[in-house]
C-alpha cells in the first residue's frame, strides 16, 4: 500500500515538474547575452531610443542569432518593424534602431539605422547586417 501511494506521488511530482519546465520553454528570453531583449522588444521601430543603447550588445550576439529558425527569432526579439520578401523563398526581418519618420507613419520610407536579418527558404537566420533604412 505504501509503494502504490509513494508511486504515485512521485508521478504528480514528475508532472508537476515537467509541466513548469514546459512553460518555462514556451516564454520569451530576457536576456541574450548582454543585450536586454525586453527593453529591445518594447522599443517598437527604434522610436523611445532604448535599441541605439544596444547596438554594441546586439552586434556581441549576431552569431547567435545566425541558425535560429524565424519563429525563435520572433520570441527572442519581438515582431520585425518590416517583413520583407525576396526572390527564392528568401525574406528579411528589419529592426529599426533609432527614431526615424516611420515612427510618424509606418508607411513612410526611413533612412534610420537598422538591422536586418535574412531568412532563408527554410526559415533559418543566414545573415545579420547593419544598415540605413531597408536592404
Amino acid at each position: 500500500m505504501n509503494i502504490l501511494r509513494f508511486r504515485r506521488h512521485l508521478i504528480q511530482t514528475l508532472f508537476i515538474i515537467h509541466c513548469a519546465l514546459f512553460i518555462q520553454s514556451c516564454s520569451a528570453p530576457d536576456k541574450l547575452g548582454n543585450l536586454d531583449l525586453v527593453k529591445w522588444r518594447n522599443d517598437r521601430g527604434g522610436c523611445k531610443g532604448d535599441r541605439l543603447t544596444q547596438v554594441a550588445n546586439l552586434k556581441a550576439v549576431r552569431e547567435q542569432l545566425k541558425g535560429e529558425m524565424a519563429n525563435n527569432i520572433n520570441s527572442i526579439l519581438g515582431r520585425p518593424d518590416i517583413n520583407q520578401l525576396d526572390d527564392r523563398n528568401q525574406k528579411y526581418y528589419v529592426y529599426f534602431l533609432e527614431k526615424g519618420p516611420h515612427c510618424e507613419d509606418r508607411k513612410l520610407k526611413s533612412e534610420a539605422q537598422s538591422v536586418a536579418l535574412r531568412i532563408s527558404a527554410i526559415g533559418l537566420v543566414t545573415e545579420v547586417t547593419f544598415q540605413r533604412g531597408e536592404p
